[in-house]
This record gives C-alpha cells, sequence and structure tokens, in this order.
C-alpha cells in the first residue's frame, strides 16, 4: 500500500466528478421500463422505414454501390 493507499479512492471521486449528471439523465425521462422499450422499438421502426424509403426511392444519396 504505502503512499498510494489512497489512488483508488482519488480516482473514483475524480471519474464521479467528471461525469457529473450525465451519470442520472437516464432514468431522468420518468418512463417505466416498459414504455421506454415501446418508445425505443418505434423509433427503430421509423429509422428502418426511413432507411428503407431511401433505398426504394434511388440510391442517389448514398455511395454507389458496385
Amino acid at each position: 500500500m504505502g503512499a498510494r493507499g489512497n489512488q483508488r479512492d482519488r480516482d473514483r471521486e475524480r471519474a464521479q466528478s467528471r461525469t457529473g449528471a450525465k451519470g442520472k439523465q437516464t432514468k431522468a425521462d420518468g418512463l417505466t421500463p416498459e414504455q421506454r422499450r415501446e418508445r425505443d422499438a418505434k423509433a427503430l421502426q421509423e429509422k428502418a422505414a426511413k432507411k428503407a424509403a431511401q433505398e426504394a426511392g434511388g440510391n442517389n444519396a448514398g455511395g454507389s454501390k458496385k
């Protein structure tokens, strides 16, 4: 131990101060896990539909596929 005995505690404090409010932000939306799942599933469906529409509506948007 010796001189570096409290290094872990100091590093933990530094890491906690760096994250700040970010650590608690994920649960601050006020949703239950079920509501969160439904919201995420809806967002994924919309993203997939947008991508499918983009691919079906002409491939000018992206890079060329050869």
